[in-house]
């Protein structure tokens, strides 16, 4: 009963019931990315009329967040790229790190030193810095 809730309810846990029907009358599988995110198009390529291009969408697994779209599919559904990369035989560059979704507001965020919310202490000032003092 909880999962037929969330999807009337809620659309970032994954696809809506209108999605579902919307994909699945309209849609065409066009590849999953190493996440596990599902990729489709108008079926056969055909042009939407309102767009005036082939509409192009995700249905995330899990959590909807724009961040967890690798670079290769973000060309791919922003048309700027016409082929898909299941299509195309890409090989990453030795210096291209693996794509990670933005993990601001995770326990894996980015926090420099120095900041409140990192581990240990912060360093002492370095004698650079001079309070101001309004009297002055």
């Amino acid at each position: 009963m909880k999962l037929f809730f969330l999807k009337v309810f809620t659309w970032w846990n994954g696809q809506t019931f209108g999605t579902q029907l919307w994909t699945w009358l309209h849609g065409e599988a066009v590849g999953t990315d190493e996440f596990g995110n599902r990729y489709y198009r108008t079926k056969g390529g055909k042009i939407d009329p309102v767009l005036l291009m082939e509409r192009r969408w995700v249905i995330f697994n899990g959590y909807a967040e724009a961040s967890a779209v690798p670079p290769s599919w973000h060309g791919w559904l922003h048309h700027t790229v016409d082929v898909p990369p299941t299509q195309e035989n890409y090989q990453p560059r030795p210096w291209q790190k693996p794509h990670r979704p933005n993990l601001t507001g995770t326990p894996m965020a980015h926090r420099p030193t120095g900041s409140t919310l990192s581990q240990g202490r912060r360093p002492k000032a370095t004698g650079d810095y001079k309070a101001w003092n309004p009297g002055r």
